[in-house]
């Protein structure tokens, strides 16, 4: 009790957010995104904008074709292309497009969170089938192994 007595409250800045969005389930990215936009514009901060090829996702037919992995590249970049202009429109003066591959929680935790550097991580929850492996999925573990704050949107 005594250390909140001379506890003063703090303003939180943030300079760099990052966004996972799903190239599969844009409901769960929506609202997600909203947030990360707003804060971004609010703080005048950078906006890494992920997505993850989901390897998991292909048979093994698909995977070892490098026309559908070409492919499957390049639909996510330009969904990540779209949503970089939306948040352009918006106001967000500072945008990064990553598009990487993987398992989504796994990844953006041991590769795209320690690369890009963020203060911020905002993940969208995925509500109708939490068992796919997809970002909104997988924001428990993003949440449980990020050494960053983390918002989970609904």
């Amino acid at each position: 009790m005594d250390e909140i007595k001379g506890y003063k409250v703090k303003k939180v800045d943030y300079s760099k957010i990052l966004i996972c969005v799903d190239s599969d389930d844009f409901v769960s990215s929506k609202n997600a995104f909203n947030y990360a936009c707003s804060l971004a514009r609010h703080h005048d901060a950078e906006l890494g904008i992920v997505s993850v090829l989901e390897t998991g996702d292909l048979n093994i037919f698909q995977s070892l074709d490098p026309e559908v992995l070409k492919e499957r590249r390049e639909e996510i970049k330009e969904l990540l292309e779209m949503y970089g202009k939306k948040a352009e429109d918006f106001g967000v003066k500072n945008i990064h497009l990553m598009v990487t591959e993987g398992t989504p929680g796994t990844t953006i935790v041991d590769k795209v969170i320690p690369s890009f550097e963020p203060d911020l991580v905002i993940v969208g929850v995925e509500e109708k089938n939490r068992t796919r492996n997809t970002v909104g999925s997988q924001a428990a573990k993003i949440v449980n192994n990020s050494r960053c704050s983390v918002s989970v949107i609904r």
